[in-house]
């Protein structure tokens, strides 16, 4: 499963009128009973959100007040992330006549009455923030925003946002819309919103969020893409300066070349891309290549541990490396084997870990033998690295999309994958890679091989929309 929680705003979203109709609760429990995780974000004050929602119950967290207070529905439980309100603001709004209604930290009011609280902010010189919500006007304490208060409860949850869908419809929805993996906005949100979001639904408010929640429980979205992918990494760029990324999720490559030719930074390149995004590794190391790794945990320094790498993955902002240079090669089948029974699961109830590298994977993963106990789980995109690719399962490289060869002699590493799948081989490449280059092969384009300047650490950490060329299309 790949998509485990959906966020939803209430008013104008789930909502109209305040009230949620019988069948979208339904629908809501029908998601839930997939194992999926519900967060209710609005800009609502608790009490009166449940006053009016007697099936709040239904959610796993409940965050209000625009991002300023955690509600836990099974216990009651309620936490303040944010200031109290300043009370010379309620008071020389209320001195002036302007309705107002007063939360843990929300100060609400109504348009026209924007311009009079923007006044008493600045001659009190208070920070705080103003945020819009179609008609409604708050004031919140400053950096509190709807992704804010997800962002803690997500945590609490141990869930990652890149394995979240989220869905509103007005202005104060576009940091919640922003910071979910599939972004959604309902028929009736506003222009703005339907512009950024990844979905605009047919039907406007519960009706449109149903039309996401069968999505979810049909097809994991798989039949629903995003209308253009928002987050791609950056593997490098080719010999005309372009950059060349890869999609967030549905790769599978190869990484083939001798003994010191790079093939190591090609991985290290897309787990660093991957990391500043917010995605999740897991490394499985044979020969302690990978231990420099930022935020990675190391697992294996005398003996890998199966039960600490999964506790460290348990964490969505940690990624682990597998190591397993100290174990004996008789033993390592049968380790790899119960490792990944457990990664497989845990993928299916968390989407997590993201990516998976497999170092030296000829040897990890022998053609014959133990190959039906250690078969690696699908994980939303693999990394193969190898020095003889020759060896690799014949089913592994035909669901390869992607092949990289690094290294004198690249373009005929390329060749012999094709080879061993028969497929055409590719054409003849601009040259062989240098250090810090190699030649990238979506192996489905017809095309020649891109021959690619890896992307260093910092550049790979580089947030902005890549216009990521043949890759992406092809790949």
């Amino acid at each position: 499963m790949r998509y485990t929680a959906l966020a939803v705003d209430y008013d104008g979203t789930l909502a109209h009128d305040g009230a949620v109709p019988p069948h979208v609760v339904d629908g809501l429990a029908r998601l839930r009973a997939t194992g999926r995780k519900l967060l209710l974000v609005t800009g609502r004050e608790l009490e009166d959100l449940l006053a009016i929602f007697p099936e709040i119950a239904l959610f796993d967290r409940v965050i209000a007040e625009n991002g300023a207070l955690l509600y836990r529905p099974q216990s009651g439980e309620r936490e303040a992330l944010g200031d109290p309100p300043p009370a010379a603001l309620v008071e020389r709004l209320r001195a002036r006549g302007i309705p107002v209604s007063v939360g843990r930290s929300i100060v609400a009011t109504v348009v026209p009455h924007e311009t009079a609280v923007i006044e008493a902010i600045r001659a009190l010189g208070l920070e705080r923030q103003v945020i819009f919500n179609k008609g409604a006007v708050m004031v919140l304490p400053a950096g509190v925003t709807k992704a804010s208060g997800l962002a803690v409860a997500l945590e609490e949850l141990a869930l990652s946002p890149r394995n979240l869908v989220a869905a509103g419809d007005a202005e104060n929805d576009h940091a919640l819309l922003d910071s979910a993996e599939y972004s959604v906005a309902v028929a009736n949100a506003i222009e703005t919103l339907k512009e950024k979001a990844d979905r605009v639904t047919r039907e406007p408010r519960g009706e449109g969020v149903l039309e996401v929640v069968a999505d979810l429980i049909e097809s994991d979205l798989e039949r629903s893409p995003p209308r253009v992918p928002r987050r791609m990494l950056l593997l490098g760029r080719d010999a005309r300066g372009e950059p060349v990324a890869l999609p967030a999720a549905g790769v599978s490559m190869v990484v083939a070349g001798a003994r010191a030719s790079g093939k190591t930074a090609v991985a290290k390149a897309l787990l660093q891309a991957a990391a500043a995004l917010g995605y999740q590794s897991c490394v499985i190391d044979t020969r302690g290549q990978y231990a420099d790794l930022a935020a990675a945990v190391a697992i294996g320094g005398t003996a890998p541990d199966v039960m600490e790498a999964l506790t460290a993955l348990g964490k969505p902002g940690l990624d682990a490396v597998v190591s397993l240079a100290a174990l004996a090669e008789a033993k390592r089948a049968r380790f790899l084997a119960e490792l990944t029974r457990r990664l497989a699961a845990l993928q299916e109830s968390t989407g997590r870990p993201h990516w998976l590298v497999v170092d030296e994977a000829e040897h990890a993963l022998p053609a014959r033998g133990l190959r039906d106990e250690v078969a690696l789980p699908a994980a939303q995109n693999t990394i193969h690295v190898a020095t003889d690719p020759a060896r690799l399962p014949a089913d592994l490289l035909a669901g390869a999309t992607v092949f990289v060869a690094t290294g004198e002699g690249a373009g005929g590493v390329l060749a012999a994958l094709a080879t061993a799948i028969d497929i055409p081989a590719p054409p003849e490449a601009l040259r062989d890679p240098r250090p810090g280059e190699a030649l990238v092969w979506p192996r489905r384009s017809g095309d020649a091989p891109l021959l690619v300047e890896l992307a260093m650490p910092d550049r790979a950490r580089d947030r902005e929309r890549h216009d990521v060329g043949r890759l992406l299309r092809r790949a």
